[in-house]
């Protein structure tokens, strides 16, 4: 007899029905640019004191306290909001990025000003103002005062008062920006000494680099925008280092010499502020100098070390000094094959290296409150996972906080007694604990949510091939949802393949994303791998590229094209490429190269040639053209144009500033001359990639290009 379910019993039968639908819910286009569809992590976590650590949620700054594991609202943004309208201050829609300057106070900028909040005292105190327009703005915590730029120029705000630093009226030369195209590791044209007393700056001469034009279509009558990009063997630009005095308004330049053409890298102050140190590099990347400048004269004082090497030297860090001992400081470099710590005094003597071993350190993460050890984050488990070590620097011994498989980031106490611990891997988002001296999880501070637990994705797993030379390669296969192994299923490779990048990683989904899971949940195996000339394995590993860009990356590519080939549930005669920037190379490289083997190929701002790319980057690993003509030749795109066959979509942004336009122009106007057929398609307001919302059009033309071709 039919008994009619009880409303219990009734709620239990729809939340079962609902969670069987969830459960076969699929990625639509749309979910891409969804950001609750990736993992959460803890916004703005930073350590407070030596107990407690606070980070920022739902507009709250939430604190734990490490000895009574508390949990606790310490401010709130309505909160912070009644002094910011008492001082007669825009009112804060949420509660901002903020940095502690000590236990009781933190800083944050809002409305082109810097506040400090008192919490302890519930005092709200704006410290600088700068200009609306400022640009490249870099606050100083111990004077207070800010630098920026406008336009070409440099500026000081002191206590409100604006300071124009330089000026330069000539566009040509640029002031307190980052140079040399943001290689090396520079990532700022200011450095403020360790008090703030004297302003570092860069003053970059680019006159003599030819104009390069750019066309805005903003207007009726179309504008030429002028970007000044030295191309590989063509003049670079001139770049020397100021330093600023604030009180007294006086420049000194560092006496950097000659040649002109070289580059300066690296700058750091010592903690008495009396030297500017400098890693000093030639034009051919092969030789460094470390150089000591006297900050009050400019003069030059010594060599503390050379580096050389015959592929290339990449300086990408600067001095770390210690605090016990400020005569002594830590020295990242690969002269031994992998990027290892030195340590130095000031006089260029080398104390000791501290790190050893076919591995690479990856970040230095600071030392204990008496620098008797020194934590950093390694490959030293293995290239796919990041773990936290500590080693002693009198003993060498060294110890291992986290333990489990993955990608750990952290964050060190300021006594080095305890970890915040951000875990992510092939089946963790994010999750983040607080570890212990010993390693061990005193507690969970945030539990892992899967925000994709309600679609249906396809399996992803990690796989490792073999180079031609031994070495370890490492790809990511993404099956197709619902995947059946006595189906045939068509592949999309996405590659890179490029210097300082790694696809492959033990992260959520593999180092993955959404928009592969969404072409997988239409029925592609995607398949990624990172050859030889990628980062994170070594000087060996990375540099064996050099000269001949394309050879030994086509190469180990194919590699994994012949084990995809060899899956029984793969169609090889449906096999596509995909890939962007140096990926954008690659695609072209592989899909000319290898004729008959990728049915479609789709890329995006490519190098087609090698001489239009700038003087830096290409320079690093190719040579000059006159230098390595051979080179040169063997990777143009446009060498291979008669192998073109089957279906290739080339996408660019007209604004290109990174890869110029000109190159996939150059590779259609040379298509046309051979009669080759190809797609291209053009975004017009954007740079180097694509973003906003037109990053879903872009995603949703290519996923239409397989569909129809793939």
């Amino acid at each position: 007899m039919y008994k009619k379910p009880t409303p219990t019993l009734l709620a239990l039968l729809l939340m079962l029905v609902s969670q069987l639908f969830a459960q076969q819910k699929q990625l639509s286009i749309d979910d891409l640019m969804n950001r609750k569809l990736y993992p959460a992590s803890l916004s703005n976590i930073q350590w407070r004191n030596n107990n407690q650590y606070t980070w920022t949620a739902n507009n709250r700054m939430v604190q734990n306290t490490v000895k009574t594991l508390s949990t606790d609202t310490i401010l709130s943004l309505d909160e912070l909001n009644l002094y910011v309208e008492k001082n007669s201050q825009k009112k804060l829609k949420t509660l901002p990025a903020y940095k502690w300057e000590d236990e009781n106070s933190f800083r944050y900028t809002s409305d082109s000003k810097v506040f400090r909040f008192n919490l302890a005292g519930k005092n709200l105190t704006i410290v600088n103002s700068y200009e609306k327009d400022a640009e490249n703005v870099d606050f100083e915590p111990v004077t207070g005062r800010v630098a920026y730029t406008k336009e070409n120029n440099l500026y000081v705000s002191d206590n409100g008062k604006a300071i124009a630093v330089t000026h330069d009226s000539d566009k040509g030369i640029v002031n307190g920006k980052t140079v040399h195209r943001n290689e090396f590791g520079i990532d700022g044209g200011t450095f403020w000494s360790p008090q703030g007393n004297l302003l570092a700056f860069y003053r970059m001469d680019e006159t003599m680099v030819t104009e390069y034009p750019l066309v805005n279509i903003d207007e009726r009558i179309a504008k030429v925008e002028y970007i000044r990009y030295p191309m590989a063997g063509m003049a670079s630009h001139h770049v020397t280092v100021g330093v600023f005095n604030p009180v007294t308004n006086n420049i000194v330049f560092l006496k950097t010499g000659e040649p002109a053409e070289q580059y300066l890298t690296n700058i750091s102050w010592s903690p008495d502020e009396k030297y500017v140190f400098i890693a000093v590099l030639n034009r051919d990347q092969n030789h460094m100098w470390l150089n000591k400048y006297d900050a009050l004269s400019g003069d030059f004082v010594k060599t503390l070390f050379e580096e050389t090497d015959a592929e290339y030297v990449e300086p990408l860090n600067g001095l770390y000094f210690m605090k016990t001992n400020p005569s002594q400081f830590i020295w990242q470099s690969r002269r031994d094959g992998f990027n290892h710590l030195y340590l130095y005094d000031t006089e260029g003597t080398l104390i000791k290296q501290i790190t050893k071993g076919n591995w690479e350190v990856t970040s230095l993460q600071g030392f204990d409150t008496k620098e008797t050890r020194i934590f950093y984050t390694s490959t030293q488990e293995n290239p796919l996972e990041r773990h936290l070590y500590s080693i002693e620097l009198k003993t060498g011994r060294t110890f291992k906080y986290t333990s489990e498989k993955g990608t750990h980031t952290t964050y060190v106490s300021p006594e080095g007694k305890f970890f915040i611990d951000r875990l992510s891997c092939l089946t963790v988002g994010s999750r983040t604990a607080l570890l212990n001296e010993k390693g061990e999880t005193v507690r969970l501070i945030s539990e892992d949510v899967n925000p994709l637990k309600n679609f249906k994705l396809g399996e992803t797993t990690l796989v490792t091939l073999k180079a031609d030379d031994g070495s370890d390669l490492y790809g990511r296969l993404t099956l197709p949802s619902g995947f059946d192994s006595s189906k045939k299923y068509p592949v999309l490779v996405y590659v890179y393949g490029g210097p300082h990048s790694q696809l492959v990683t033990d992260t959520w989904l593999g180092g993955s994303n959404l928009y592969f899971n969404y072409l997988a949940s239409k029925g592609y195996i995607i398949w990624t791998m990172d050859n030889r000339g990628t980062s994170n394995r070594g000087a060996a590993f990375e540099q064996v590229i050099h000269r001949r860009l394309g050879d030994i990356e086509n190469q180990d590519q194919m590699v994994g094209v012949a084990y995809i080939k060899s899956l029984p549930y793969v169609d090889a005669s449906r096999i596509g490429i995909d890939g962007w920037s140096y990926g954008g190379f690659m695609t072209l490289t592989l899909k000319l190269r290898n004729p008959g083997v990728f049915k479609v190929a789709t890329c995006g701002g490519p190098v087609i040639d090698w001489k239009y790319y700038e003087i830096m980057y290409g320079e690093r690993y190719m040579d000059t053209p006159d230098q390595n003509p051979d080179g040169y030749t063997k990777a143009c795109i446009l060498n291979y144009i008669d192998k073109l066959d089957g279906k290739l979509l080339v996408i660019h942004g007209a604004q290109d500033n990174t890869v110029i336009w000109q190159n996939s122009l150059q590779f259609i106007q040379t298509c046309i001359q051979k009669g080759k057929q190809v797609d291209y398609f053009v975004y017009p307001q954007h740079e180097h990639n694509v973003g906003g919302t037109d990053r879903l059009h872009m995603y949703r033309k290519l996923a239409e290009y397989y569909g129809q071709n793939l």
